[in-house]
């Protein structure tokens, strides 16, 4: 019989966490851990509790109850604790004239890397986010992705234990992103514990291995993408419909008689469906009966975008 693995312990533990600003509670007893090599997707809408979790996490403000826990120590309370945490703004953080490699060197002297140890964890930082051969170019002559890159160097280089990242891949084309998510999944690799917050529901799904969602200050669903979306939707597929522009009224009424919904793209709507592809075929008759050609019908499964959207409409959770 073969012994359990002996998990690692967490590198971050936040238990209870309450925060409240005048009458308003942001936070409502809000729970998460995350162990070393483990990458977590933080959810939720504007307004949902995000960010003041975030600097609960990272020791700028005290919970009015629970606690936080980074490498067993209080980050608001203990120096020492902060050492052990990278964070990746959603702006861009770096000086626009220096190159990549003097932000680098700059962060690596603010976070107390020791000045003989500064060279080669500034090359280390570079390698990994594989931004060594642009080492000398000045930040402001850099594509948003390489940007997007350097600024992850510049928190990695005094080697965190756990990296918050917020809203990593915003306003980057899709070459970027994977650059970035590759960088990610490299750090993992390395036992880096990665918190990610973001409304990038595409590289929560395919990067983390836990996500959580956050409505009105609370941890309402939590667990492994994949096991979410199953649960949550079973067999059901989801059913996309791209119609032409310059769709009236009638023609909206009748998408809704049929279960479909708007999506955020302009003429795009959308159903969940657990007849497949047959009730694709049978919705594409229906809508010509109507007098609506479709462009394009496409069955997938659903996403983390679809459990969002439940989440968010509380009708999950």
């Amino acid at each position: 019989m073969n012994p359990e693995p002996v998990l690692a312990a967490p590198i971050l533990v936040a238990e209870g966490v309450v925060r409240s600003y005048g009458d308003r509670r942001v936070l409502k007893g809000v729970d998460l851990s995350l162990r070393p090599g483990e990458i977590y997707a933080l959810l939720g809408h504007n307004g949902a509790g995000k960010t003041t979790l975030v600097r609960a996490i990272c020791g700028r403000l005290r919970p009015d109850a629970g606690s936080v826990l980074l490498n067993g120590a209080d980050p608001a309370r203990v120096p020492a604790a902060r050492a052990g945490l990278g964070l990746v703004p959603q702006e861009i953080a770096l000086y626009a004239n220096l190159s990549v490699r003097e932000n680098i060197e700059t962060f690596a002297t603010l976070a107390g890397v020791p000045r003989g140890k500064v060279p080669a964890a500034v090359r280390r930082a570079m390698e990994l986010t594989r931004t060594l051969d642009r080492a000398d170019a000045p930040v402001r002559t850099l594509s948003g992705g390489f940007q997007r890159r350097a600024n992850i160097a510049a928190a990695i280089v005094h080697q965190p234990t756990l990296l918050i990242l917020d809203e990593p891949t915003v306003g980057v084309d899709i070459d970027a992103r994977e650059a970035v998510d590759a960088v990610i999944r490299d750090l993992r690799g390395l036992g880096v514990a990665v918190l990610i917050v973001t409304h990038d529901l595409d590289q929560a799904g395919a990067l983390a291995d836990r996500v959580g969602f956050l409505r009105d200050g609370s941890m309402v669903l939590e667990g492994e993408p994949r096991a979410l979306v199953a649960e949550a939707f079973g067999d059901q597929m989801e059913i996309l419909v791209h119609l032409a522009d310059g769709l009236d009224m009638a023609g909206e009424i009748h998408l809704a008689a049929e279960g479909l919904e708007p999506t955020r793209r302009p003429g795009v709507w959308t159903r969940l469906d657990s007849g497949g592809y047959g009730a694709a075929g049978r919705l594409d008759a229906r809508l010509r009966q109507l007098g609506l050609t479709p462009r394009e019908i496409r069955v997938r499964q659903p996403s983390l975008a679809n459990l969002f959207s439940l989440v968010a409409e509380r009708k999950a959770a």
